[in-house]
């Protein structure tokens, strides 16, 4: 059986939007834009926690900082993300993306006014799943028109959760 993470998650992604659209695009017409939007953003951010589950059950020491960071060429596989690390320890892993080919992508697909609730808001998400001890921050997104998206993660025993601003 092939390894799943032979397919890169920006191809995943595009996989998975294909047979998104059409879906949204029937949502739209039979329950309007909004109630489609928030019914799409709660399946797809369900699917984060779990996904953040099932990567966090491999990591035989516990997941935290530093194992989210060893998974960080996941989602940059197919130059998907350029990225510039700001800060990466035991408990801070702060970056920059510069370059989002995911947001690209779902704008070429026209998909553009759901893509963060395709990819961005998994971020927040698949953290809670994966490492609630660790909070995601982010203010700002390219999928929403920023020059840049600021991933701040911090590790915090006392305060579980994300902290992030859905983008």
């Amino acid at each position: 059986m092939a390894d799943i993470n032979e397919l890169g998650i920006l191809a995943r992604r595009r996989i998975e939007a294909e047979i998104i659209k059409p879906i949204y695009d029937i949502l739209v017409r039979e329950i309007g834009r909004d109630k489609a939007a928030a019914v799409i953003g709660e399946a797809v951010s369900n699917a984060a926690v779990e996904a953040g589950r099932a990567f966090a059950r491999r990591e035989p020491d516990g997941a935290g900082i530093k194992s989210f960071v060893a998974l960080q060429p996941l989602w940059e596989k197919d130059q998907a993300l350029t990225v510039k690390v700001i800060a990466s320890d035991d408990e801070h892993y702060h970056y920059d993306v510069t370059r989002c080919r995911y947001a690209e992508m779902y704008r070429e697909m026209g998909l553009g006014e759901i893509g963060h609730l395709l990819s961005c808001n998994r971020d927040a998400e698949f953290i809670i799943g994966y490492a609630p001890q660790v909070r995601l921050t982010r203010t700002t997104t390219i999928m929403q028109g920023a020059p840049r998206c600021d991933f701040r993660y911090d590790a915090s025993a006392d305060k579980p959760g994300a902290d992030g601003e859905p983008s």
